[in-house]
């Protein structure tokens, strides 16, 4: 187990990631460089001292072994509560869990959280690249993966994400970075196949399979990175604990590809440039 070093990354753009290019109106936001920097003056958190992500490195000199009890997750083995939808929320495609009334939704405990705090599962996203060498949002030993994934958690003592948002130790995420490869990692094939029916903004479509959270995680998870940032999008909450997994998922260039054609764009162009396809969400 490892604390680390909070640097913060470098603010390098370009051709990078995926996400909708949509400027600051009516609460949405751009990732292009020059959103980036007036971030700071419509979302005050986003100039804060623990801002993620941040580089990541396993040197000794820079990460602090820690020991730390396991972390513990409930429910990760179990299927989902149906019906699940994948959605394209303008600035991710995510997968939200709603309350079930015979059901308890997963839940994460131990390891870098505080004592005694349960954190229950609210939903997952993805950040992804127009490149495979870009697309992860932090970075591990210099390298940045084609994909990262966060499983985001809020603090059960708090009744909603809103009210988890004010807190320090509101939100618990785990950072899943994913690794090219040949063959297709069939656990990820109900998300994969449903990416081309949400194209569009605030489309979304039902998963015609289960999916169980532990399908989507990579093997070994004694070891990992934890630091206190938060979110990586505005508002920029400094309410997160990060637990990164050095161990990346595999995912296939097949995949990839379907994941990356959702880059197109057939947008109307304004005063304002309404990107309406997922384009570049990394930061």
């Amino acid at each position: 187990m490892f604390n680390v070093r909070l640097t913060r990354m470098a603010r390098v753009i370009e051709t990078l990631i995926l996400i909708a290019a949509i400027p600051i109106v009516a609460g949405h936001f751009g990732y292009r460089r020059r959103d980036q920097y007036v971030w700071q003056r419509n979302f005050k958190l986003c100039g804060g001292k623990l801002q993620s992500p941040v580089s990541i490195s396993s040197s000794t000199s820079k990460s602090i072994p820690v020991p730390l009890p396991a972390l513990e997750t409930i429910g990760y083995h179990d299927f989902l509560p149906t019906p699940l939808y994948l959605r394209n929320g303008g600035h991710s495609v995510l997968i939200n869990i709603h309350d079930h009334p015979r059901r308890r939704l997963p839940c994460i405990f131990g390891g870098s959280l505080d004592p005694n705090h349960e954190y229950e599962m609210d939903h997952l996203h993805f950040h992804w690249g127009a490149k495979n060498d870009r697309g992860s949002e932090h970075v591990l030993n210099g390298v940045r993966y084609p994909m990262e994934m966060h499983i985001v958690h809020r603090n059960k003592v708090y009744s909603n994400f809103s009210s988890a948002l004010d807190h320090k130790n509101g939100l618990a995420v785990l950072g899943i970075f994913f690794q090219l490869q040949e063959e297709d990692n069939e656990l990820l094939n109900p998300v994969v196949k449903a990416l081309k029916d949400v194209q569009l903004l605030n489309e979304q479509v039902k998963l015609n399979a289960p999916l169980a959270l532990a399908s989507l995680l990579p093997n070994g998870l004694d070891v990992f990175y934890t630091y206190k940032g938060s979110l990586t999008t505005p508002p920029c909450s400094e309410a997160v604990t990060w637990i990164i997994f050095p161990s990346p998922t595999p995912i296939s260039f097949s995949q990839k590809t379907a994941k990356s054609r959702t880059q197109e764009s057939v947008c109307t162009k304004t005063e304002f440039i309404f990107v309406c396809r997922i384009q570049r969400n990394d930061r």
